[in-house]
């Protein structure tokens, strides 16, 4: 998926509630994403809320990013703080941009995040955050996307009942096991009727 540009910026911002135990996954991420011949440096969007021209001359030089998982209100407010959710809009049309992720980092590509408050509490606030909770996700699918489904992850007894809630409330979903991915294209992003 990658050209010959390897630099990947990892957005680690799910985790900003993690105290000091952040820095450690945080390089793990790094470690693991060298494995596969990336480079990787994290963006930190906390570093960019409310200045957006920055943040999009810093991704500039990137390939792409690696969303990991977390707590996807947190990621969708570092987004909307930092004009993120705004820049990747202009950035997924380039056939040359790559976004990864799991977890929290693909569930904001969702057109809501109702229903994933069962797994993630959304009123968590770390510094630098505002308490107001943002229900919409990025939009980029039709459909709602329930990771851990199945697997052998703490979090997998609750992405049940998000699943039901989703059937429950006639939200067009996937349900993803660990492992399982959603390779596309923006032009051809697989979408639901």
């Amino acid at each position: 998926m990658f050209g010959e540009n390897k630099k990947i910026a990892v957005i680690a911002n799910a985790i900003d509630n993690n105290g000091e135990e952040r820095s450690k996954k945080v390089q793990k991420e790094i470690d693991d994403l060298k494995t596969l011949g990336l480079q990787p440096v994290e963006v930190d969007l906390r570093n960019y809320f409310g200045k957006k021209d920055d943040l999009k001359k810093a991704i500039e030089e990137f390939a792409g990013v690696w969303v990991r998982g977390g707590n996807t209100f947190i990621l969708t407010r570092a987004y909307s703080y930092s004009g993120f959710d705004e820049l990747l809009k202009e950035k997924l049309p380039d056939k040359n941009f790559v976004y990864a992720g799991y977890s929290a980092g693909i569930c904001v590509l969702s057109p809501t995040l109702k229903g994933l408050d069962i797994v993630d509490d959304p009123h968590i606030i770390p510094k630098k955050y505002k308490p107001h909770i943002i229900w919409e996700g990025l939009g980029f699918v039709n459909y709602a996307i329930e990771p851990h489904y199945r697997s052998n992850h703490p979090e997998s007894s609750d992405i049940e009942k998000e699943v039901q809630y989703c059937i429950d409330n006639k939200i067009l979903f996937i349900a993803l096991r660990d492992g399982e991915v959603i390779i596309s294209n923006v032009e051809k992003l697989p979408n639901m009727q």
